[in-house]
Parts: structure tokens; C-alpha cells; sequence
């Protein structure tokens, strides 16, 4: 394995996770295309290693490429469907755990109603990205991101509530 190799294997190793769970809210919870989609995204990023500058951190660079993919995995579906999403999560017997899933099923769903802006911000932002990585990412300024994350979430807590 080239020293090249081992570089993208360790960036792989350490922002999949991320990545994957960017992926799940943006096909509100699918988790087989949503692993389609982070593998994708992996391939363009080796694909296109060559022309990343070093003008920003690497987690910046996936992210806009993973931004990039799932819209435009989203504008070929035009829409995805809500049934039947989180198959990831094991049905329990355990009251909190069903109480769980279903608060984050509709958060799930909230978010798919967002527009695809404020969709990629807040998923960013659940993420634990900087609010001024985010702003790099969707090139808006901070504080336009610090308006819009508290907007979003006012807008997602009376979703919730519904």
C-alpha cells in the first residue's frame, strides 16, 4: 500500500461516520442508499484528491462533496419518501428506546421538509461542524449560518411538536 493510500485509508477511517450519518438525513433515515451515497462520495474524493488545495481542513473538502452528492442524488429522486425510514433502528421492547426511535423518525421527517439550504445547515450543524465551517462550506458569512441554525431550529422544535 502506497503512503498515498495510507493517507486517504486514515481521512476514509475517520470521516465515514460522519459522512454516513450526513447521508441519513438527507434520505430521511435510507439506510442502504445512504451507504451508497457515503461510498460515492469516497470514490470522488480519491477521485479528485489531486485537486484538493489545502486551503481548507480535509472534513470541510468531504463535506462539500458530500453536500454536492446527496443534492444531487436528491434532485435526480426529486423527492424521497418518508415510510418506512430508520430501518437501522432495532425495534425494542424497551418503552424509552420506541419513545426514541419515534422522536427521531420525526425529526427525520421534520428535516426532510426543510429546503435543501437549511436541510444542509442543520445536518452540518447536528454533525458538531463549527458554525464557521459551515458557513466556509455554503459560502455564507457566520453570521448569516448563527441566524439561520436558531431559525432552523425554532422550525424543527414546532415540527417536532405537531
Amino acid at each position: 500500500m502506497t503512503t498515498q493510500e495510507k493517507a486517504f485509508e486514515e481521512i476514509y477511517r475517520t470521516n465515514y461516520p460522519k459522512v454516513f450519518r450526513l447521508c441519513l438525513g438527507y434520505t430521511n433515515g435510507d439506510d442502504a442508499l445512504s451507504k451508497d451515497l457515503a461510498q460515492e462520495i469516497f470514490i470522488k474524493c480519491w477521485q479528485n484528491r489531486q485537486s484538493f488545495r489545502n486551503d481548507a481542513k480535509v472534513s470541510t473538502w468531504i463535506y462539500k462533496i458530500a453536500v454536492n452528492t446527496c443534492l444531487l442524488e436528491l434532485r435526480k429522486k426529486k423527492t424521497v419518501p418518508i415510510t418506512d425510514h430508520l430501518k437501522h433502528l432495532e425495534a425494542s421492547e424497551d418503552s424509552a428506546s420506541v419513545s426514541k426511535e419515534f422522536q427521531l423518525q420525526q425529526l427525520y421527517q421534520c428535516i426532510g421538509k426543510l429546503n435543501t439550504h437549511n436541510k444542509t445547515i442543520i445536518l452540518l450543524e447536528l454533525e458538531g461542524l463549527p458554525q464557521k465551517e459551515i458557513a466556509e462550506i455554503m459560502g455564507l458569512s457566520h453570521e448569516a449560518i448563527r441566524v439561520r441554525v436558531h431559525r432552523i431550529k425554532n422550525e424543527l422544535t414546532q415540527c417536532v411538536k405537531k
